[in-house]
């Protein structure tokens, strides 16, 4: 999940702070006669998710009963600097909930056990198979996808219908006339594009880019696709097509503008829609609309693959490293896939999950249609410091303080000097 800037500096600043809690499992964690016990790092949502791992555990444990959970509910936005620090003093949790985004760097460190032949992928073909080489380093699986998300385009109905617009528009193109005629018409914006780097990725991927290019080893986010897709969003709000952002909380005004029926149009995922039908806007909530991100030049649409994998904890003893792998097979098979997308709304990442009931919520459903078109992140360790950087351009690119050129070369530069898993790659 990305939630913009805020989110970003947050991480930063609780990354300092940040100290060993809780801690991995040991020899003293099993009595000669009893359970062993493994501990697990959860990153979901306090309230509105955690209640639902709760009760899988309670049926892990009463399925398992040589296997005792510790459940620890670790806040996103310090796990990961928590979890590094608590696997170089070798008191990591067994289980980790990983954002997609630190499984390369975290198995880098060798701080996650290969997961290849064990229990906990027995059932892997099922699984969304982009989805799983998202996972690997080297060839090698590190994490067992749990949820995914991806970005859309979320719109209004009522505004549509009110402008004239009968349908949501496909190619960035149609976006810009489509939000001209809902200002036009009815005073209202027509989309409001957070200044978050994260949500650029749809650019990037309908002019055909990347950020790198593992395979070759180069930086490639400054290249002729890069500075296209720059250019069509700051095209977009020096025209008024979109609205001008607030850089300091952009997702948070955002939010607060849909919600209010006061822009027509975000991209955003699956993560917001509770939030978004808490809004006057969506008090129907068949009023909210769900497409997939329009295409650029290239004809093709491209959204970024999120979402979590489970991981296991390679200073974990063999007697917890098995316990965890089957912990981790409960918990991503397709029943409990099923249970936690009916449960808490997340997307699960094995076709066999979405049952009747999990796609008869129209939420639900329209992301599975929008995963289609979806392009996981590069699995290069360091992804997170790679976004932190590339939106402080950004941002200089959209006030104007830095030509889109320069700002996306500054982005490669610095990706090349401070992103150690980038200092061997060249710049496109």
């Amino acid at each position: 999940m990305r939630r913009g800037i805020a989110a970003t500096a947050l991480v930063a600043s609780l990354a300092l702070a940040a100290t060993a809690c809780g801690g991995g499992s040991g020899d003293g964690d099993k009595a000669a006669d009893g359970p062993v016990t493994i501990t697990w790092w959860d990153t979901s949502d306090a309230t509105n998710e955690a209640p639902t791992y709760k009760k899988l555990i309670e049926k892990f444990e009463k399925a398992n009963k040589d296997i005792k959970v510790t459940y620890q509910n670790v806040p996103f936005a310090e796990a990961e600097q928590k979890y590094k620090t608590a696997a170089q003093a070798g008191k990591a949790p067994d289980v980790l909930r990983a954002d997609v985004g630190w499984t390369a760097g975290l198995a880098e460190l060798k701080y996650l056990a290969p997961l290849d032949g064990t229990p906990a992928v027995k059932e892997i073909g099922s699984f969304n198979q982009g989805l799983v080489e998202g996972a690997k380093v080297d060839g090698k699986l590190y994490g067992v996808p749990q949820v995914t998300d991806a970005l859309a385009l979320l719109y209004n109905k009522e505004i549509f219908e009110k402008a004239g617009v009968k349908t949501p528009p496909t190619t960035w193109d149609e976006l810009s006339k489509a939000a001209k005629t809902i200002k036009d018409k009815t005073g209202v914006d027509g989309i409001y594009l957070n200044p978050d780097s994260y949500f650029a990725l749809p650019f990037l991927y309908g002019e055909g880019g990347m950020m790198v290019d593992p395979a070759n080893k180069k930086i490639t986010v400054n290249d002729a696709a890069g500075q296209k897709a720059t250019q069509t969003i700051v095209d977009m709000i020096k025209d008024g097509v979109a609205v001008k952002p607030d850089y300091t909380d952009g997702y948070n005004n955002m939010q607060a503008a849909f919600k209010d029926g006061k822009v027509a149009m975000v991209i955003n995922g699956p993560w917001s829609t509770a939030d978004d039908l808490s809004g006057k806007a969506f008090k129907n909530k068949d009023n909210l609309g769900i497409a997939s991100v329009p295409a650029g030049s290239s004809g093709k649409a491209g959204t970024p693959t999120g979402g979590h994998n489970l991981t296991v904890y390679n200073g974990s003893d063999a007697a917890h490293k098995a316990a965890a792998q089957k912990f981790v097979a409960f918990m991503t098979s397709a029943e409990s896939q099923e249970f936690a997308s009916l449960g808490t709304g997340v997307l699960p990442t094995r076709d066999d999950a979405y049952t009747v009931e999990v796609v008869a919520d129209p939420v639900r459903a329209a992301f599975k249609n929008v995963l289609t078109d979806s392009t996981p992140r590069p699995a290069v360790a360091g992804v997170s410091d790679m976004f932190a950087e590339w939106t402080k351009q950004h941002v200089e690119i959209l006030k104007g303080n830095a030509s889109v050129e320069k700002g996306l070369d500054t982005t490669a530069d610095k990706w090349k000097a401070n992103v150690g898993s980038l200092k061997e790659y060249s710049i496109g």
